[in-house]
Order: C-alpha cells, then sequence, then structure tokens
C-alpha cells in the first residue's frame, strides 16, 4: 500500500517513522506531477517545499499551531497533507480545490493568502494573541525569497525583531528565485550565507552560558568591561566569517542555517530547535523549484512556477497556442522602443508574466524588475519620468491596487508621465477571487487627471499604447484581460473620439462596451435589431475621462446600458452616469459589471453568464425596458 494512502491528515504523518519519509516524500512529488499536468496550476513552487512541508507538519501540531504560506502558491504539498488529496482533479475549477489556501476547505487554512509579502504581518499578529491570550502554541510562518523582497515583509520584521516574547518560527524558502531569478540585495545576501552549526545558537543551556559568564566578566572591576568587549567583538567576528547573517542578526533576530531544505530530518532538528527556544527564530532553507521533474528542473524561465495543462513525461504545453494580449504589448513595446530610447520598462518580479522579456532582451539596461515590490516600483518609476524619461510599469492588475497611494502621491501628484499596463484584467479565470483583476478602474478612477483605456483588440492596444508614452504630464492605464486576443472589431464610423461599431449613432438603444466585451455588445446591438429596435453600439476606447462626444450620444439615446468586467461600483459606467447628471442628461442608464462581491475560480465564461455578462441577458434586459416605455406612453396617451 503506497504510503501516501496511508496520510488523511497531520496525525497520521507523525506516525510513520523517519526512515519512510524519503519514499514518501517522492510519492507526493509524483501525485503532483501526475495531477497538476491535468488541471495546470503552480506545479514548480510545490515540487520545491514537499520535504520542507513534511518537516513542517511533523513539528508543528496544525490547526491549533497555524501554518503560513506566503504566498500561498506553495501550499499543495500542504493539501495533500491535510486530508484534501482526493479532491486535486478538481484543482482550480469552479466548486473545486483552490489554488491557494482556503478556509473554507479546511481549518488547517488560517490565511487566504495569494498575494505575497504579507504572511509574516499574519503571523506576528496571531503570536501577539497568542501571548495575549496565555496559549501556548507556536505560529510557523513560510516566506519564499521573492517575498521578502516586499516592503511590507521587512516592515514586519522590524517588529517581530523586538518581540522576543512572541512563539514564532519563520521559515526562509530560499529557492532563488520567485517567478524568474530572485533580484536585489536581500537575494544576494542570501546566496552568499555559508553552512554552519546552528545547535549550540538555539540552546537554552548557551544562552544562560553567556549570560554567567557576561555577569562573571562584567563583575571584575576596571578591567572587565574592556575583557567583555574583546570577547563580544570576538564572537560577532567569527560569527560574520562563517555566515554573513548581519541583515537577520542585527536586526535581533535568532537565525538557522542554512538547510538543506530537501533533507527531511535537518529540516526537522532545525524546527524542533527554534522551536524550543520560545523566541522568533527564522530559518533559512535552501530548495530547488521544480525538483524531481526533469522539465521544470531544466526551464530556466520560470522552473514551471505556473503550468497550464501539460504532458505528465515531458513537460510539453498541451494548450493549443494562441496569441495573447501579454504577446500583443510586449511586441509592440519593443518596437516602441526601438524608435524612443526615453521610454524604459519595470516589473514587479514578472518579466515573461507581462510580456517584458523581449523587451529586456532588446533593452537590457532599459528593464528593472525590481522584485515583489509594487510599490517600489511606483515611486521609482516617478523618479525615472521626473528626470526625464516614460517609465512603463507592466503588473497584474490586482496587484497595483497595493501601490495606489504611489500612484495618487508620486506619480498623480507631481504630474508624471507614466504608463501603467494593466494586465489580468477583468474577471481572470482559475487562479479564483485574489487574482480577478476586478478593481483597478474604480480605484483609478479616483485619481486627478488619470487616462485610461480598456482596448478591444490588439489594434486598438497597440494605439493606446503609442498615445500613453507620449503623456508627459499625467498617469495613464491600459488594462487587457488573461484570454487570447479576439478577432479584430472595426470601427463602422466615429462619432468625434468615440468608436461606432454599429448602428449609425442614434436610435432608441446605446450600448457602451468596454475593454474585450465590445464584441459582446456588438452581439447586443445585433440582437436588438433583429426585434425591430434600434440600437448604437459604441467603443470610448479611452474610458476616463469620460468624453464629450459620448456624453453627446447618450443624450441622443433612451436607453444607454454600459457593459464592463470590473466591479459596477465606481466603475466605468458609474463615472458615465455620474457625468451625464453632471451635465443635466436624464437618459437612463444601467451599469452592467461584477457586483460588489468576491468572485470564485472557474473558466471565464462561466463566470460571466453567472454574473449576468451575456449578449442574451443584456438584450432581454434592454428589450424589456423599451416594452415598458411603450406600455407606459401608451398609458399616458390614453389619459
Amino acid at each position: 500500500m503506497p504510503l501516501l494512502d496511508q496520510i488523511n491528515s497531520p496525525e497520521d504523518l507523525r506516525k510513520l517513522d523517519s526512515s519512510q519519509l524519503p519514499a514518501l516524500a517522492e510519492e507526493i512529488r509524483g501525485f503532483l506531477i501526475s495531477n497538476v499536468s491535468h488541471t495546470g496550476g503552480h506545479l514548480g513552487p510545490n515540487l520545491g517545499v514537499v520535504e520542507l512541508t513534511i518537516a513542517l507538519h511533523r513539528v508543528f501540531n496544525s490547526p491549533a499551531e497555524p501554518i503560513i504560506f506566503d504566498t500561498g502558491h506553495q501550499s499543495y504539498v500542504h493539501k495533500i497533507l491535510t486530508g484534501r488529496q482526493s479532491r486535486f482533479p478538481t484543482l482550480r475549477k469552479p466548486g473545486g480545490l483552490s489554488g491557494y489556501p482556503s478556509r473554507s476547505e479546511s481549518p488547517h487554512d488560517w490565511v487566504e493568502n495569494s498575494h505575497a509579502s504579507a504572511g509574516l504581518s499574519w503571523a506576528d499578529g496571531m503570536a501577539k494573541a497568542f501571548r495575549l491570550q496565555g496559549r501556548d502554541e507556536h505560529v510557523a510562518v513560510v516566506v519564499g525569497d521573492g517575498a521578502l523582497t516586499g516592503g511590507m515583509a521587512w516592515e514586519a520584521l522590524n517588529n517581530i525583531a523586538v518581540a522576543q516574547d512572541e512563539r514564532l518560527v519563520i521559515v526562509i524558502n530560499d529557492n532563488g528565485r520567485s517567478y524568474t531569478p530572485t533580484v536585489g540585495g536581500v537575494a544576494t545576501q542570501l546566496s552568499v550565507l555559508g553552512k554552519q552549526l546552528t545547535a549550540i545558537r538555539t540552546d537554552r543551556r548557551y544562552e544562560r552560558m553567556l549570560r554567567r559568564i557576561k555577569d562573571t566578566v562584567l563583575g571584575a572591576p576596571v578591567i572587565g568591561q574592556m575583557i567583555y568587549g574583546l570577547m563580544h567583538g570576538f564572537k560577532m567576528g567569527v560569527k560574520d566569517v562563517l555566515a554573513p547573517q548581519g541583515m537577520f542578526s542585527d536586526l535581533g533576530l535568532k537565525y538557522v542555517g542554512p538547510i538543506d531544505g530537501h533533507d527531511i530530518a535537518a529540516v526537522e532538528l532545525a524546527l524542533r530547535r527554534a522551536k524550543n527556544f520560545d523566541a522568533p527564530v527564522l530559518v533559512h532553507c535552501i530548495t530547488q523549484k521544480g525538483r524531481g521533474f526533469k522539465a521544470a528542473e531544466q526551464d530556466e524561465q520560470d522552473r514551471f512556477h505556473a503550468v497550464g495543462v501539460i504532458d505528465e513525461v515531458t513537460g510539453e504545453s498541451l494548450a493549443p497556442g494562441v496569441r495573447s494580449w501579454t504577446d500583443a504589448f510586449g511586441d509592440e513595446l519593443a518596437r516602441i522602443a526601438a524608435t524612443d530610447d526615453k521610454v524604459v520598462a519595470l516589473t514587479a518580479a514578472m518579466l515573461h508574466p507581462t510580456g517584458l522579456d523581449r523587451f529586456a532582451k532588446l533593452f537590457p539596461d532599459r528593464v528593472f524588475d525590481v522584485g515583489i515590490a509594487e510599490q517600489h516600483a511606483v515611486t521609482s518609476a516617478a523618479g525615472l519620468a521626473s528626470a526625464g524619461l516614460h517609465p512603463v510599469v507592466a503588473v497584474y492588475a490586482t496587484f497595483l491596487n497595493r501601490a495606489f497611494d504611489q500612484v495618487l502621491m508620486d506619480v498623480a501628484l507631481h504630474q508624471l508621465g507614466v504608463t501603467f499596463v494593466l494586465d489580468r484584467a477583468g474577471v481572470t479565470g482559475p487562479d479564483g477571487p485574489s487574482h480577478h483583476g476586478l478593481w483597478d478602474p474604480s480605484v483609478l478612477g479616483l485619481v486627478p487627471g488619470l487616462t485610461l483605456a480598456a482596448p478591444r483588440d490588439e489594434a486598438q492596444l497597440c494605439d493606446a499604447l503609442r498615445a500613453a508614452v507620449k503623456i508627459g504630464d499625467r498617469p495613464s492605464v491600459i488594462r487587457f484581460s488573461k484570454e487570447a486576443l479576439p478577432a479584430r472589431l472595426p470601427a463602422v464610423k466615429q462619432s468625434g473620439s468615440v468608436d461606432v461599431l454599429f448602428g449609425d449613432g442614434s436610435g432608441r438603444v446605446l450600448i457602451v462596451g468596454y475593454g474585450q466585451l465590445c464584441g459582446m455588445a456588438v452581439e447586443v446591438g445585433q440582437r436588438l435589431a433583429q426585434q425591430g429596435i434600434s440600437a448604437t453600439v459604441v467603443d470610448p476606447v479611452w474610458a476616463l475621462p469620460v468624453s464629450a462626444d459620448l456624453l453627446k450620444l447618450v443624450a441622443r439615446h433612451e436607453l444607454v446600458l454600459t457593459v464592463e468586467d470590473n466591479q459596477i461600483v465606481g466603475g466605468l459606467g458609474a463615472r458615465l452616469s455620474q457625468e451625464c447628471r453632471a451635465a443635466g442628461i436624464e437618459t437612463r442608464l444601467r451599469e452592467f459589471g461584477v457586483p460588489s462581491q468576491f468572485v470564485r475560480q472557474g473558466a471565464r465564461a462561466e463566470i460571466l453568464e453567472e454574473l449576468g455578462l451575456t449578449a442574451q441577458q443584456l438584450a432581454r434586459f434592454a428589450t424589456e425596458q423599451i416594452a415598458a416605455a411603450e406600455r407606459q406612453q401608451s398609458f399616458t396617451r390614453a389619459e
């Protein structure tokens, strides 16, 4: 009977003899490769933490002792060991297993964290709460070296270091990578940490001995202080020679490591000693992303960080090759940069996922990967702009939420030309609530002077990008989805700055489409026309600020529908409605978008249908509204 079949809980894991654990680790790797190859998901990060996660669950009594993963995409092994392996065929599917920790799935998942650098703050708060309640449990938090590049992680460490009564064990999962190799001084420092013996330094007897020596030496008249100073200096010098760990020890944190993160016995021993110390301890584990899957180990781009459906033997993608919005952006930016040397690019640890890899190959000195540090990326871009360049900041839409203050105060307030390109905007699918880009227009709409484009096809994307990099006195934003590029959707005419996609610009119903939903908006117009209801479908392209030309079109129609895959509250439709009221335009307007809620994982088409964002549903609404208006008119005439 396979060992994995015997594991339904951490208690079962702790019953195994230590000699059985390497075999269990290999079974888990085989399980991950087989299942994730069919569902897609974060394969490489989980292959790298198999042994580490086994050791964690043997040392810490989850769920009473929380195990927090920062980020959550390295939690698959944790899910397997906590009784969820039978659900892995449903991974990232509607109603299935989440690709991240999920509180609704298991009491072992304390935090639903899928954005990096927050885990230490969570753990700090939990450890403080346990202390205040007189609880003896420890808190463990697993932090990737990539997550340590985020400022929030260091804000947390700054506080943890002075909380010597917190029962907190910090595990650095150091694989040298976020998506691509981790960048920055933190990564460099971690990479040079040498091996050392740590058992003595985390032993209480050692600390008691040091205190006795200190008290004895300092008790000696006159010469005592001098002798102690020499001894302390020698001790610190030896420590720094053996292991340049100063960035942690200078904060006051006990440091253990580095440990071979694939040696279960070594990791378990280090964790037990750290736990025994009853104060914050940092355990540094060296792991290999993609370990055990040759194709992942040899993938220099990202070690199979996130995969779609692949061949479980070769690792080759089984999904059809299609041109994406990301591809189109990356190609166009490279073309622009070839003729404009003021254009530079920034990203936050996502060079390849945001399409900047081609730019980086052609202009390596003009691209800056700042690590998982969106706030720094934005303000650094402000600095670049203030010195005469035009930065293009490429991030996922959901991750720009973290840097709103910097967009507002560092870019907009200073009237600087910075372009933000937001990939994965709107409903993105299987990664679930944290990764849908459903807030950026609502949030960014608050920024004075900001311009935002939601292109409907590749041609519009290229035009918008070329226009954006010419804007030098305010922030500009271009947002697009994760999906494959739609077919080109040319305008049939222009109405000032607005593209008319269907109709003649007059009629009873006006449908305003944004981004990739413009195609659906055209279908709505066609359905209405088939029912004898005259309709106009338009794309403002530049959705913010609301153009005067769009307001004129609204005033010429009886009913206006706006459709966007953003939250309705504060969205593009809401902004149009607000501008109409300010202009005294009384046309009935109904916004269609995402309700103010967190949206589940699933296929984009399925989610849009659930949200009522289909051509059939919008056409039915318009038809009912027009019919109701006609009944009211008939009633009024009868009177």
